[in-house]
This record gives structure tokens, sequence and C-alpha cells, in this order.
């Protein structure tokens, strides 16, 4: 009965939010404190939801998911139910889209958007499509809920986007749109080639586990899922449409899709592509290496060129995606691993710092960092935000951050062929310091520009307000918590990681990807 209760509980992690927006959306004539007070259920529900099922969850069941939910659809006849379920790769995804949801609730909530309960509906929509992503067994679901969760987007950046917003809406819907069918695509090869009567994800596991599909279809298949899935993270080259669609999105789009949504393409390759494909994934090892350290370092440099606030962050983001790909690639528990990590304080650092940018422009009505100067005299908590944030994306201990690089790195530098990735990777540390603490600098710290000083001493330019820190306190201590205490998400992830990742030593040529001895691959992801 227990099992059942919670399995009802993670379907109300959905449908909570979903509910709340078609109210928000419906009720146009509430007035403000009815709408916040609903909106504010919609936002904090599925995260008190993501605590308590984290706190119930049974870590033994190795290869298995806690709370399942399985429901009739109609479509039963081709294998597609409403398969609901978390396991210890999920769940941290699951905490991390309800934490970031609530933050960008929060400062949603306060905002002075036009037409706010549609704004807040599209976001509640949203969260809704994010929860049921990370929630989903079914392959067709998990699918379906990002599609969903995309939509409204492309509507908010339309509605409530800045300048340039309509080329940026067209290109980001061409690149999500193409990598969107290479992923489905992919999906269905694997469905047909497997020959398994179902889109369960435990199904198609446990039969490829013992019938794996030859080592041309996977490579054909990964090619699919590696593409698709890596435009939708912004993979390099295929990565334009990240910072102008980020630069020009109302900050609640731009919180839950960086932080959140774009992990959706890492997170299918991470528990989809490579456990099912890893004939594929060794076949196209060098080329991703190659294109993760473009992301790291062609993209990291083109982001110390960056003077726009925004565009700098939307680039750093991208940036920073290449270290989780880095960390697939090694085909580790470890490296792998530390990907998971490196995508949850990655959602947490991006969503807090995009915040703290619109929270910047309200006082200094520019983007342009080379315009700005001083700004800590008037708002220093906003300084101290923003410079945990900066450390934070950089990778300073402390942070949940550091651990996802590290274990990469760690990861990278445990077998020969792989060793030689550490130093060109390691660049990319110094570069995101360069422009972090050059923003950090030209905003908050030194003389105020010429035109900005001015600006300084008017009474409209304050520090933040308490509707602002809230959000931003969410974030992190978020952060730090997965800084201090990584091992919350690592205990858990070993286990399933290791029953994902074993030791392939069937595969030819298998020492480039190859994990540490059979003993060191139960090692755990951080001590």
């Amino acid at each position: 009965m227990e099992h059942d209760t919670n399995s009802l509980i993670l379907l109300a992690a959905i449908l909570v939010p979903l509910l709340s927006g078609v109210i928000a959306l419906l009720g146009g004539r509430l007035n403000t404190s009815a709408l916040r007070s609903i909106s504010a259920l919609g936002f904090g529900i599925p995260l008190i939801i993501g605590i308590y099922l984290f706190c119930h969850f049974d870590a033994s069941l190795v290869g298995e998911y806690n709370f399942e939910l399985r429901a009739p659809t109609g479509l039963e006849s081709i294998g597609i139910y409403l398969h609901l379920g978390l396991n210890a790769i999920s769940l941290p995804l699951f905490l991390l889209a309800g934490v970031v949801g609530l933050a960008a609730g929060l400062y949603a909530m306060n905002s002075k958007a036009e037409r706010l309960n549609l704004y807040l509906a599209l976001l509640l929509f949203m969260l809704g499509g994010l929860m049921g992503t990370f929630a989903s067994v079914d392959v067709f679901f998990f699918y379906f809920f990002h599609e969903f969760a995309l939509i409204p987007t492309f509507i908010m950046i339309g509605m409530w986007g800045g300048a340039g917003r309509r080329g940026a809406a067209i290109e980001m819907t061409i690149y999500l749109t193409v990598g969107a069918l290479l992923s489905l695509l992919g999906l269905i090869a694997l469905y047909v080639q497997s020959g398994v009567d179902s889109f369960s994800l435990l199904e198609l596991r446990n039969y490829l586990h013992e019938k794996p599909l030859g080592e041309t279809v996977q490579s054909n298949i990964f090619a699919l899922l590696l593409f698709g899935f890596g435009i939708l993270v912004s993979l390099f080259p295929f990565h334009s449409w990240a910072p102008k669609g980020y630069a020009v999105a109302p900050s609640g789009a731009a919180m839950l899709h960086a932080g959140v949504l774009k992990k959706f393409g890492l997170y299918g390759l991470l528990q989809i592509a490579y456990p099912l494909l890893p004939a594929g994934g060794e076949h196209w090892f060098s080329l991703i290496v190659w294109l993760a350290l473009g992301n790291i370092l062609f993209i990291g440099l083109v982001t110390i060129a960056q003077k726009d606030l925004k565009m700098m962050l939307g680039y750093s983001s991208v940036m920073h995606m290449g270290y989780a790909f880095l960390g697939l690639a090694t085909f580790s528990v470890v490296g792998v691993g530390g990907a998971l990590l490196m995508m949850v304080a990655h959602g947490l650092s991006v969503a807090l710092l995009f915040m703290l940018a619109t929270c910047i422009y309200h006082r200094s009505q520019t983007f342009d960092m080379s315009a700005m100067g001083g700004l800590a005299t008037k708002a220093p908590v906003l300084a101290a935000f923003f410079v945990a944030g900066t450390m934070a994306s950089i990778g300073l201990p402390g942070f949940g951050n550091f651990w996802g690089e590290f274990t990469i790195f760690a990861a990278l530098a445990e077998t020969q062929h792989t060793r030689w990735i550490v130093a060109p990777a390691a660049i990319g540390i110094i570069i995101s310091a360069i422009y972090g603490l050059r923003a950090v600098a030209n905003i908050f710290f030194g003389q105020p520009k010429e035109g900005f000083a001015a600006h300084l001493e008017s009474d409209s330019v304050v520090d933040m307000k308490l509707s602002e820190k809230l959000p931003a306190l969410v974030l992190i201590v978020a952060l730090v918590i997965t800084g201090l205490f990584p091992r919350l998400l690592s205990d858990n992830a070993n286990s399933e990681l290791t029953n994902l990742y074993p030791v392939q030593d069937t595969l030819p040529h298998h020492e480039a990807i190859a994990l540490p001895s059979t003993t060191d691959g139960h090692k755990e992801l951080t001590h």
C-alpha cells in the first residue's frame, strides 16, 4: 500500500503544476493574490514531493525503478503505457527540475510581466512536462513530455522576449525541431530493431542485455541519438541557437530551459543510448571527444569575446556541456557519474546566473558589461550572489560543479588512451575563470564607466528585494548542499551506474573507453 501511495504521489508531481497552470490560464479574473497562491502550490509541491521521494528511495532496487506506476493509454497494442518511476539516475534530475522550477516560479510570481496569468501558466506547464520527462520509464512518454515542455519556451520568447526575439525564436525552432526528429527516429529505430513489443526502457534494457543488436545497427542508431540529442544539448557545432535564444528569453524560460530542459539530451544518452548501444558509443568515441573539446575550447574563446552579459552566460552554458559529453564518452562509472553530477550542478548555477542577470539589468538598464562598474557599492547582496554563482560555474570547491568536473577529469586520467584529453579540457577551467572574473570586475567593482556613475546615484538603484533573494537563496543552498554532500546523489548512483555500465570486455578495441579493473569499476564517485 505504501508503494501504491508513493506511486500516486509521483504522479501528483506532474499533475499539480499542470492543473495549477490550467487554473491560472482560465482564471483570468483571479486577483493577483489568488493567482500567486495557486501558482505557489504548482511550483512548490513538485519539490516537496521530490524531497519526500528522495527520503523514501530504496537504493537496493538496482536495475529497477522505485515508485512504479503503470496505467493504460489505449496504445497498449504497440507497447505504449504511462509508465512512471524513478531510479538513481533520474532521481537527481527530478529533484533538479523541482528546485529550479520553484526558483523560477518565485521570481516570476513577483515579476511585472504583462498577462501574468498566462506567463505563470506557461511556466507551470513547462515544469509539469519536465517532471514527467524524468519520471518516465516509457520511452514514448519520455519524448512526449519533453516536447510538451518545449512548446511554452517558444511562446514565452515570442511574447515576452527581448530585442531580436523573432530571429532567435526561428533559429531555435529549426535546430530543436531537427534535433527532436533525429532523436525520435533513433528511438523508433531502437524499438523496431530490438524486436521488443514495448517502449518500456526496462523491457528494452533486459532484452538487449540478453540479445544485443549487431555493431553496425548499434552504430547507426547511436548516431541518430547522438546528433539528435546533441543538437538539443547544443553540442558543437550545432550550438548557435542556445546563446541567442537564452539572450532574448524571459528569465523564467531561460532558467527552466538552460537549467533543466537542456539536460534532456544528456539524460537520453546516459540512460538510453550508451547502456543499450555500447558498441555504437565506442564507434563514435573519437568524434564525441573532438566535438566536446570544441564546446570547451572554441566556444570558451567565443565566450571570452562577449560583452553582453546574457550572451556570455548563454555561451558559457554551451561550453560547460562539453565536460558532460567527455564524462559520457569515458563509458565508466566514474566518468558517467561525474557527468550526472555536472548536469545537476550546472543546472542550478546557470539558472541562478540567468536570474541574477535580469536583476542586474533592472538596476543598470543594460546588459553591456563594458558600460557598467561599481554596482557593488549600491547592491552588495546582488554582488555576493553573483560572485557565488560565478565561482560555482568555474568549479570552485564547495559547490556541486567542482565534483562534476573533478570526477570527469579523474575518469579521463584513468586510462592511457584518454589521459591526453585532460590537458586541453583543463584549459577550459582557465577560460571560465577569465570570463567569469572579468564579468564580476566589470559589473560590480572598479570605477563606474562614464555615464553609469550618475545612474548609480539615482534612488532607483537598490539592492536585491526579498522577492529576488528567496529564489536566489533556493538555488545557492542547493549548490552548496551538492558541493558539501555530493554523496547524497553519488552513493545511490554508484550501484545503478555499475549495473548500466559494466566492463565491456567483449567489445573490440575496448581499451579506448574501458572502465578500470572490475574491482575499481565499483569505486564510489566521491569519497
